[in-house]
């Protein structure tokens, strides 16, 4: 554990009590009013102002201001989300929204579901995840399953790529800067009226940190590389069918520390490595009918990922591997009735594939299985009067191995005037027991889904011309049936003789409340600021249970952002950041500490000329000592620089 200086707090505890003077709403970008940003929250595109889910939209513009590499640390600055890391850049990162596991989140690129089937939790690690060419990101806040299928209870990340079109563009980024770091980034895209194209790719290389903090020891870095390459094509077959086609594809070499084989077990240096490939590819026909009323669309995904650890020192070097994957049809339609009514309606067949090898596992240590989830959805938006757009859904979800399960959803949004709109949601989210939950050593076939009831209800009112946006939301969550691991250590009764190391039961409830706000300002032609702050519990509700009342691991009752920018006349553009965690737990038990901490970036842009830009930024300025995850290391101080050509 980490104790933070008297310094550091002291300076910690006046940056968060100004941050949390302020308020904040979804993101947008500075020549954008909301009414003009698109979602899609509820599969189609609309005007943000119609939609009642909380949401956040970052744009590409935004994305691109950051400077951030990782989009986790990147999600981690918007209300409701936070991030913990085992280690520097490449180590597996998970992202929870409103306090729900991160293996309780959907993450999407175009549409195409991300998550893993080969992990424990079949989440996502966001470890391998740099910011790329997206046209933009959306964070959906609360259980989605009733639109987005299993997985759903925390809420949904969707990235979606740009369109391309014509006539040749493209663009070339480097940069670099502290532990050896280097990013190279290059797209290019082309097209006319009957086809069009968009490629790109990227390198990353960085010497790190060492996995191992050290405070705790470390004293190697743990080095990083991650070559990426994504393609995207669209060909107009008629004036109203379109064939698409797409692709991303990644491997990721992290080096991390481990721990030692014999007593006592303890987390040391070593000299362990790990690749991650991951490939996503999409094919889709959709076709309009009815004046464009009609819209047609059916397509197949398939995700590809490969894992595959290794150890130097061991006597069978390779350690580990998986394999998971996800190959799903997809039919989706929505009909606009009139002005007054929009159907959406879908169905899906995802087949999801796990292998799993474990060279040090006691047997058996190979495992490979196979399970089927067949789905549909209906869902229903209505103005009954020209201020008001609610939605009412319903999803049929059928499992192989657990059944079936239903999932509804409700939402509104009521615009008071111009400047005024209330927005609430209620939803029920479902997350499917994994192969590896069902069909490991450690697998449970009686295990039952988890479940999630949650609601929200905010208010968003704009004053000035839009100068300035505040924003509040209250949400609940309650889930149940969640998913816990028994060890059955020194226990010889019941299951524990069939299963002697432990196995997966559905014992946990959890229930989790909080408070939104925030604010966006145009204060003058010249200078911007927004904040956010979120204050929540997450709390372990499992009466009986030895951990009831206890704070769920690595959720923080408090976190806070602030940014404030200026835009010099000599097309220099200047940034300070700010971001605030509070204190958490590391553990179930609430035994271990993680203390609450402050880093503040320094970022600046000077528009050379209309297709040169030259970028530069310091991260983490006062060298703040935390902690996301107990006894892992995180960056100290690192500085960056580059350039950004565009054609």
């Amino acid at each position: 554990m980490l104790l933070a200086t008297d310094s550091s707090r002291i300076r910690s505890r006046v940056l968060a009590l100004a941050i949390c003077t302020a308020l904040m709403p979804p993101a947008f970008a500075a020549d954008e009013t909301i009414d003009d940003i698109l979602v899609t929250a509820n599969r189609i595109e609309q005007q943000r102002a119609q939609v009642g889910d909380a949401v956040t939209v970052l744009d590409a513009d935004t994305v691109r201001a950051s400077q951030k590499t990782s989009l986790a640390e990147l999600l981690s600055t918007t209300v409701g989300v936070t991030m913990s890391r085992n280690g520097g850049p490449g180590a597996t990162a998970a992202l929870r929204i409103r306090g729900a596991e991160s293996d309780q989140t959907v993450v999407l690129i175009d549409g195409v579901k991300l998550n893993d089937p080969s992990s424990p939790g079949g989440g996502y690690n966001f470890g391998n995840l740099i910011t790329s060419d997206f046209a933009r990101v959306e964070v959906l806040r609360g259980p989605q399953s009733t639109l987005w299928g299993s997985q759903a209870i925390g809420g949904v990340i969707n990235i979606v790529t740009p369109l391309p079109q014509g006539p040749l563009s493209g663009e070339v980024s480097a940069e670099g800067g502290s532990r050896d770091t280097a990013l190279v980034r290059a797209r290019v895209e082309s097209g006319n009226d009957r086809y069009a194209w968009r490629v790109g790719g990227n390198y990353l290389t960085t010497d790190g940190v060492s996995t191992l903090a050290p405070e705790a020891g470390g004293r190697e870095n743990d080095g990083y590389r991650n070559v990426g390459f994504h393609a995207r094509g669209i060909y107009h077959l008629t004036e109203n069918a379109d064939l698409e086609v797409r692709s991303n594809w990644n491997r990721g070499r992290t080096e991390f520390d481990g721990y030692l084989s014999s007593p006592p077990y303890s987390f040391v240096d070593t000299d362990q490595y790990g690749y991650t490939e991951e490939w996503v590819s999409y094919a889709g026909v959709s076709h309009t009918a009815l004046d464009g009323r009609l819209r047609n669309r059916v397509g197949f995904s398939y995700t590809d990922t490969d894992r595959d650890d290794y150890n130097p020192a061991a006597f069978v070097p390779h350690t580990y591997s998986s394999i998971g994957r996800n190959e799903r049809w997809e039919y989706q339609g929505s009909w606009q009735a009139n002005q007054y009514l929009t159907t959406v309606f879908g169905a899906e067949s995802e087949r999801s594939k796990m292998r799993v090898a474990n060279t040090y596992a006691p047997p058996p240590n190979q495992t490979g299985y196979v399970s089927q989830l067949d789905s549909a959805y209906l869902q229903f938006a209505v103005t009954p009067i020209e201020a008001l757009n609610l939605t009412a859904g319903l999803r049929y979800d059928d499992h192989e191995t657990y059944g079936d399960h239903t999932t509804a959803r409700f939402s509104a949004a009521w615009a008071l005037g111009e400047n005024t709109t209330l927005r609430a949601n209620y939803g029920e989210g479902f997350k499917a027991p994994t192969l590896y939950q069902l069909y490991s050593q450690y697998g449970n076939l009686q295990l039952n889904p988890e479940e999630a009831e949650g609601w929200d209800a905010g208010i968003e009112q704009r004053l000035f011309a839009d100068a300035l946006v505040l924003s509040a939301t209250y949400f609940e969550r309650d889930t149940t049936n969640m998913v816990d691991f028994f060890s059955c250590y020194g226990i010889t009764t019941g299951q524990c003789v069939l299963q002697p190391q432990g196995y997966y039961v559905n014992v946990q409830e959890a229930k989790t409340d909080g408070v939104e706000v925030g604010l966006q300002a145009s204060l003058g032609e010249h200078l911007s600021f927004s904040a956010n702050y979120t204050h929540m519990e997450a709390k372990n509700d499992t009466r009986g249970h030895f951990n009831f009342g206890n704070l769920l691991a690595r959720r923080p009752k408090e976190t806070a952002n602030a940014q404030l920018s200026y835009a010099w006349p000599a097309g220099v553009t200047t940034t300070a950041a700010v971001q605030y965690v509070g204190r958490s737990f590391d553990n179930a038990g609430n035994t271990v500490d993680l203390d609450s901490y402050t880093l503040v970036d320094l970022r600046a842009a000077w528009q050379v000329t209309q297709s040169l830009e030259l970028i530069a930024r310091v991260e983490n300025l006062f060298e703040e000592t935390y902690e996301t995850a107990a006894g892992y290391g995180v960056l100290g101080r690192t500085a960056y620089a580059g350039l950004r050509q565009r054609f």
